[in-house]
């Protein structure tokens, strides 16, 4: 259940982000983002009504709180970190380093959670995984020239961030129902959402969102919502070495629905690239 539930989040994560980006056409990322978290949290509110496991609030240990809390820190910290290094960096020098929290993601999980079973076959996913990924970037033409070298620091703090989210996480869901837990640490990463919006000054487009666009980004928020509950559920019952590279093959859904949608071409280099993620990921998968 717990690889099928992995699948799923795959496939909706894959939908987000081709949703996402019909939304952000004019509308900038940080309020997008922003309103992607509410559509979240009323989705991921919803959930736990259905399921009634709002009355177990209380039997959360103070443990569960402190790691859900710091997992919702650490997402946040992530795209913050992630976003400054994209604005002083040359995004195909930033993404590939920030895709590295996959390979931190699986080291963690077999270091901390003593996920050793089949490990050279982990290791060697991983390594496919983490070839294909670079590969998968894209040159792409910027007119931004790189201020310095902070943006390796941004860009190596938004990967690390991105990997604790999962580990944290992993931790602060034991003992506590997995849509709940999405719950709770979709409120830390709305409030750091917001407080993003307003400390650059963004809220004043909120009164001039296209009509559109917003569509588009209430959907998305939908497919990260169902995303998250997904993952979060893989991730409390399953392996998390083997649940993070299942998750992260959404770009092949991505590199599907963009192509059909939105008319992208992939290059060889990218496909190729795109062929090692899947090899490594199936590596990882029926070798767990």
């Amino acid at each position: 259940m717990w690889i099928t539930a992995a699948v799923f989040s795959a496939i909706f994560a894959g939908l987000t982000a081709i949703l996402a980006k019909c939304g952000i056409r004019k509308t900038s990322s940080s309020v997008a983002t922003a309103l992607r978290t509410v559509i979240v949290l009323i989705f991921s509110a919803i959930v736990v009504s259905i399921v009634g496991s709002w009355n177990t609030l209380g039997q959360i240990s103070p443990t569960s709180w402190l790691f859900l809390i710091l997992s919702g820190f650490a997402t946040g910290a992530s795209w913050i970190c992630y976003f400054k290094a994209l604005s002083i960096g040359d995004v195909n020098k930033v993404a590939p380093i920030d895709k590295l929290s996959t390979v931190i993601s699986v080291l963690l999980a077999i270091v901390i959670f003593g996920e050793t079973d089949n490990l050279i076959f982990k290791i060697v996913g991983v390594l496919l995984f983490g070839i294909g990924t670079y590969l998968m970037v894209e040159k792409a033409a910027t007119t931004k020239e790189p201020q310095g070298k902070s943006w390796i620091v941004y860009a190596l703090l938004a990967a690390i961030f991105a990997a604790l989210t999962s580990v944290l996480a992993k931790i602060g869901i034991s003992g506590v129902e997995s849509n709940l837990a999405t719950a709770i640490r979709t409120v830390v990463v709305l409030a750091m959402a917001w407080a993003i919006v307003f400390m650059k000054g963004k809220h004043k487009e909120l009164g001039e969102l296209d009509k559109k666009e917003l569509v588009f980004i209430v959907l998305s928020g939908i497919a990260t919502g169902a995303s998250w509950l997904f993952y979060y559920y893989a991730v409390q019952n399953g392996i998390l070495s083997v649940v993070i590279p299942i998750d992260k093959m959404s770009i092949l859904l991505t590199v599907l629905f963009s192509r059909v949608f939105l008319k992208e071409e992939l290059s060889r280099k990218a496909a190729f690239g795109l062929a090692l993620m899947l090899a490594g990921t199936l590596v990882i998968t029926f070798w767990k």
